[in-house]
């Protein structure tokens, strides 16, 4: 099947008046994500990012329903509280971004036209914007400071703490440009973000807090049959996150395959990685060498992840030094934004 944009939004559309009929709570739905974009495709996959609205609290927060080995659904579920009041969602570094400009699938009482009507009204003011950055550094200090009580227990639960943080700390700098990146294409496309606040050292060092400097792209593509194994098994296993699900298997290993093959094959390292520590996660203890082999390689586990600690804490101190300069040149102080 050739997978096309127009094909792609036909799906959304079909599938989103289709759960509507058949569910009297939605009261609306929008389609967010990288179908937005002219190009949503990576490695010939993608997902339909859908956000169904409801008037009362929805019995799961998200799902994964496939429709072909190479397209699923990934449908969030939101409480129409959620959004209120609609005038904070402007300081929201991820609702606010969602609602700014997604595709209407569906709606009533015009929910969806008084939201996104008051969030838009003073989105981009400099204010709101660098309170944006701020909360999502905000989280990455967070977790770095959580993180201090398990400085030398490098298991799968923290490294995708630090995995979590070192995501939200390049969103704090791609706030300042455009949406925040998702986890697919962090890599791809955060050196852009860097560069356009002319500060490229941001991108190097993300890739090397990720240990992208310790390795050749040759040992990602070593590393990818057990990537393979460790995702097959886990996505089983009870309780493993949804986004470690059967139907979102081709998703990750078609994107990463091809960010191999590409000119910057080390852009594929931050996907491989957060993939496989949640799938790490989900298994026994005895069964994750291959995973700990490779964190010792990129000099994040063992004895080596305090260290990275230490390099996470610069960075952060960096962005906030960073941030404050704005801050300051927008005459604000630091107080009113934080």
């Amino acid at each position: 099947m050739r997978i096309t944009r127009d094909l792609l939004l036909r799906l959304a559309k079909e599938n989103t008046e289709e759960r509507a009929f058949n569910t009297e709570s939605i009261i609306a739905a929008y389609l967010s994500g990288s179908l937005l974009s002219e190009e949503p495709l990576l490695g010939s996959t993608t997902d339909i990012d859908l956000v169904f609205v409801h008037n009362i609290p929805p019995a799961l927060p998200r799902e994964i329903k496939a429709l072909s080995p190479d397209i699923h659904l990934d449908i969030h579920h939101r409480y129409e509280k959620d959004y209120d009041p609609p005038r904070a969602l402007r300081s929201d570094p991820w609702l606010g971004n969602e609602l700014y400009a997604p595709i209407l699938l569906y709606e009533t009482k015009h929910f969806f036209e008084f939201h996104q009507a008051s969030l838009r009204a003073g989105f981009d003011e400099p204010r709101n914007l660098l309170k944006r950055a701020y909360k999502l550094l905000n989280h990455a200090r967070k977790i770095w400071m959580d993180l201090q009580f398990n400085a030398a227990d490098a298991t799968p639960a923290t490294i995708l703490d630090y995995l979590e943080a070192l995501h939200s700390a390049a969103n704090a700098v791609s706030e300042l440009t455009g949406d925040p990146l998702a986890e697919r294409r962090l890599l791809i496309d955060f050196s852009a973000r860097a560069e356009a606040i002319a500060r490229p050292e941001f991108a190097r060092g993300l890739l090397g807090l990720l240990g992208g400097t310790e390795i050749s792209p040759t040992s990602l593509s070593e590393w990818l049959p057990a990537w393979e194994n460790f995702y097959t098994v886990a996505s089983e296993a009870m309780g493993t996150d949804i986004r470690i699900h059967n139907a979102r298997q081709a998703y990750y290993k078609s994107a990463i395959t091809e960010m191999l093959e590409g000119e910057n094959p080390l852009v594929a390292l931050y996907p491989l990685l957060l993939t496989w520590t949640l799938s790490a996660k989900s298994l026994p203890e005895n069964q994750i060498s291959d995973w700990e082999n490779a964190c010792m390689l990129l000099k994040i586990g063992g004895e080596h992840f305090e260290s990275r600690l230490k390099g996470l804490d610069q960075y952060l101190d960096t962005i906030e030094e960073m941030l404050e300069e704005r801050v300051l040149s927008q005459g604000f102080e630091v107080s009113e934004i934080v």
